[in-house]
């Protein structure tokens, strides 16, 4: 059971080793919502928490395809539908001319999804998080390793959960306030 106002449990760990094998844990019992805070990127805890599963590829994807049907449409409409002009007796519609400013707007339309779908997807920009209001996280950009098991976690429990994260070697186990 949990309490109204409970963001969640926070675990200090002191050496990434430590964190590392936490997480593997955790992750093993069956929790997911779990993030982890250290000092410096860790590659092994990405793996650890089975963090690699990604939108940002498919959000690139549909806005170049975006990109690509606009920029085609566009030309296609101006240079045929709106204001067709005979040059020379060529075709109105002349597609090997419109190749490079469509791959211009494919690439365009991609960049801008990547940035935006990229901040969307991390919640973005956040300038509060509730782990904040834990004193000792301030230092975790310096010395120390955190893991974060969310309240709405299924699996979570405030009793059972606390008693795990102290078992797996955490140094201290806070709740963490909304």
């Amino acid at each position: 059971m949990t309490r109204p106002g409970l963001y969640g449990l926070m675990a200090e760990f002191d050496t990434a080793a430590g964190i590392v094998r936490a997480a593997r844990e955790v992750h093993a019992r069956g929790y997911r919502k779990v993030d982890a805070y250290t000092p410096y990127p860790m590659e092994e805890l990405t793996d650890a928490l089975h963090l690699h599963e990604t939108r940002v590829p498919l959000v690139v994807l549909c806005g170049g395809i975006f990109g690509l049907l606009f920029g085609w449409g566009l030309q296609y409409y101006t240079a045929v539908v709106d204001y067709p002009i005979n040059i020379g007796g060529r075709p109105v519609y002349a597609w090997p001319s419109f190749v490079v400013p469509t791959f211009e707007t494919t690439v365009l339309f991609s960049a801008f999804a990547a940035l935006f779908g990229m901040l969307a997807l991390n919640g973005l920009p956040r300038p509060y998080h509730p782990v904040f209001n834990l004193p000792a996280f301030a230092r975790a950009s310096r010395d120390r390793f955190f893991l974060a098991v969310e309240a709405d976690d299924p699996k979570f429990e405030l009793g059972e959960t606390g008693a795990f994260l102290r078992s797996l070697g955490a140094a201290e186990v806070s709740e963490v306030d909304e």
